[in-house]
């Protein structure tokens, strides 16, 4: 099985093991204030997590399989070897923000709340775990786009 086949299949067990987490999470905060009159501390905050790393999880997981949104109107009436540059310098784009806006920015940001020591109001971890799907989700775009333009250059 080739690499790009193997993290796409973690990738989505790890999002549908998250999208079951904030299902359950969310129904004992329904269960729990509604139910027991005792609303439970950290369900809100563990959803709204969850809710981060479903998202910028799932964007790595769409720019993998190339199901972003896109706008393909003018594209579409180029020449196929226009179209083909331009595919190109996207995916240079996305690769080029995925490096400093999320592996690097990102990087820096779980370091700076590791090293200030902040945590979550209920939860009490590390807000530097929870920043950690950036990075991460970068990295894997990058992994991507790489792979896609290493495609183009060959098609």
């Amino acid at each position: 099985m080739k690499l790009r086949a193997q993290i796409d299949k973690v990738l989505e067990r790890t999002l549908v093991a998250i999208m079951s987490l904030m299902v359950i999470n969310v129904l004992w905060q329904v269960f729990s204030r509604y139910l027991l009159a005792n609303p439970s501390s950290f369900t809100d905050e563990l959803a709204r997590y969850l809710m981060i790393w479903v998202g910028v999880l799932g964007a790595a997981y769409v720019a993998g399989k190339g199901n972003h949104v896109a706008i393909t109107y003018f594209s579409e009436k180029f020449s196929p070897v226009n179209q083909k540059r331009v595919k190109v310098i996207i995916n240079l784009i996305v690769l080029s923000f995925a490096l400093f806006g999320m592996l690097v920015g990102g990087l820096r940001l779980v370091y700076v709340t590791l090293f200030l020591e902040q945590l979550s109001p209920a939860l009490k971890i590390p807000l530097g775990v929870v920043y950690a799907v950036i990075p991460l989700s970068g990295l894997l775009i990058i992994f991507y786009k790489i792979l896609d333009l290493k495609k183009l250059r060959h098609d």
